[in-house]
């Protein structure tokens, strides 16, 4: 028996104006016209014509496979893709099928014919450009809005959707409390126990900046018009000095030394006299790394803190520095020549239409050329939109380095450091130090916001071990052979 099949597909943007009643309605009138024959109709409903990965068109395919369908009338040719290829290739298989294509918009298409076949493939273009201009339209609209301060996706924990704003709601408070505890050092594990929160939810919680009062489109986050949850300090403090798998060391560098030589975290161990001593974990496994009490590193970070907030020359050279970053030779005639280039695509392309509207090339030109042509507009835009975000980085590097320059120029930091609480100190430390990395013959101290800076161990206390592991710290343990 072969039938007449009606395919009837509707996505979201079609839901309202052609409805799938509609589209079989007319479908089976057109039929009736024809004297087709009873009409079955297989329906795709809320899905894109994007490919070929719908159910009910697998069950068509399937039909005409098995040689069951005769005849297949769509209300129109792009109900069946908005994809060339995919309709090309619906094309073939009616063809050695023998089965016959009817559209309610566009008449009956004589696939035995290469007019007939060129009608499907320009249909198949203008169904494709424009399913790809409402996905363009769609994610500038998206972009739009999140450059504005709106988020786009669904109401996170401790917010609730109100006239298309995040409103903060009763769960607000919970949100608050997993940040305390993950800035007093408690485990993901720990914080479940103590809230309830599933672990999966409390990192999620953690790692989301919208609780800062952002929005986020795909990678990039933006400021948002909702009220945060929690300060840049709060968060900051959930995420310092956590190392995954690891809990935060008591030690208010606990998490932020790092091995120069193999590049890990370096854990915190105690000698006989109880005295704190960073140790690298590959010791003795390929890494040579001497031990260096905490102490000394103490020193080191407060040392890199006094230079940054006090030598002049040495902030001079770090702007420049960021300078040269910020704005790298040729960055201004890179980014005209690109934006003449995507103009110059882009009028390209328009006159490519309006070739193509006149009758003035073929649809397989069209096609090829509209391919290549839009290929090469996405690739610069790509490149446009990469420039500006790291632009956009290095502008808030230079910008962090004069705050942190600014606030270290007004402190003073001896007498902070010297009567304050430990607590006080970590604070101190989290805020401003990003890392200190030990080397067999030197330290480097890494301040937020600024290049790496180095300090001598004789600066701070050290003594060059040599190549045996032996601590030493002003002169508090004896000196010792370390070839022995």
């Amino acid at each position: 028996m072969s039938l007449t099949v009606a395919y009837v597909r509707v996505s979201t943007e079609d839901q309202v104006e052609y409805s799938p009643d509609a589209q079989a309605t007319r479908c089976r009138d057109y039929a009736r016209q024809l004297d087709l024959g009873p009409v079955t109709v297989i329906t795709d409903e809320a899905y894109s014509g994007k490919n070929l990965d719908r159910p009910g068109m697998a069950r068509l395919m399937g039909l005409i496979e098995a040689d069951e369908v005769a005849h297949v009338v769509v209300w129109r040719l792009d109900r069946l893709s908005r994809d060339t290829g995919d309709l090309g290739g619906l094309v073939k298989l009616f063809g050695r099928h023998c089965v016959t294509l009817d559209s309610v918009s566009e008449g009956r298409v004589d696939l035995t014919t290469a007019a007939g076949r060129m009608q499907v493939g320009v249909h198949g273009v203008f169904a494709q450009f424009y399913r790809e201009h409402i996905v363009e339209n769609v994610k500038m609209g998206m972009e739009q809005a999140a450059r504005k301060g709106r988020w786009l996706n669904r109401a996170p924990t401790g917010y609730s959707m109100v006239d298309g704003m995040l409103v903060p709601n009763e769960d607000a408070a919970q949100v608050r409390r997993i940040f305390e505890l993950r800035a007093a050092g408690e485990s993901y594990t720990g914080i479940e126990a103590a809230t309830g929160v599933n672990y999966s939810t409390v990192r999620q919680i953690i790692h989301n900046r919208v609780y800062l009062g952002e929005v986020r489109l795909r990678d990039q986050w933006f400021p948002g018009i909702h009220e945060a949850l929690v300060t840049a300090g709060q968060f900051q403090a959930a995420h310092r000095a956590h190392v995954p798998g690891r809990r935060r060391g008591r030690d208010l560098l606990s998490g932020r030394v790092r091995c120069g030589i193999c590049h890990r975290i370096v854990s915190v161990d105690y000698n006989e006299r109880g005295q704190a001593i960073f140790r690298c974990w590959n010791r003795g496994r390929g890494c040579r790394q001497p031990g260096r009490s905490a102490s000394g590193l103490h020193r080191a970070a407060l040392q890199g803190l006094h230079l940054l907030g006090s030598d002049q020359e040495l902030q001079e050279a770090i702007r420049a520095e960021l300078g040269r970053h910020v704005c790298p030779p040729g960055a201004a005639t890179q980014a005209t020549t690109r934006q003449s280039a995507l103009s110059s695509v882009r009028q390209r392309l328009a006159k490519l239409f309006e070739l193509y509207y006149a009758d003035r090339i073929t649809s397989e030109a069209f096609a090829a050329e509209e391919a290549r042509l839009t290929a090469q507009r996405r690739s610069l835009e790509a490149e446009e939109e990469a420039t500006a975000t790291e632009t956009a980085r290095r502008d808030e590097l230079a910008e962090r380095f004069e705050e942190v320059a600014a606030l270290l120029a007004n402190l003073d930091l001896d007498v902070v450091w010297q009567e304050g609480t430990p607590a006080e100190r970590r604070v101190l430390v989290e805020e401003l130090i990003d890392a200190v990395v030990i080397f067999p013959d030197c330290l480097q101290v890494r301040v937020n916001g600024a290049p790496p800076l180095l300090v001598t161990l004789a600066e701070v206390g050290l003594r060059d071990p040599g190549t045996r592991m032996c601590v030493s710290e002003g002169g508090l343990e004896p000196p010792r052979p370390c070839g022995h």
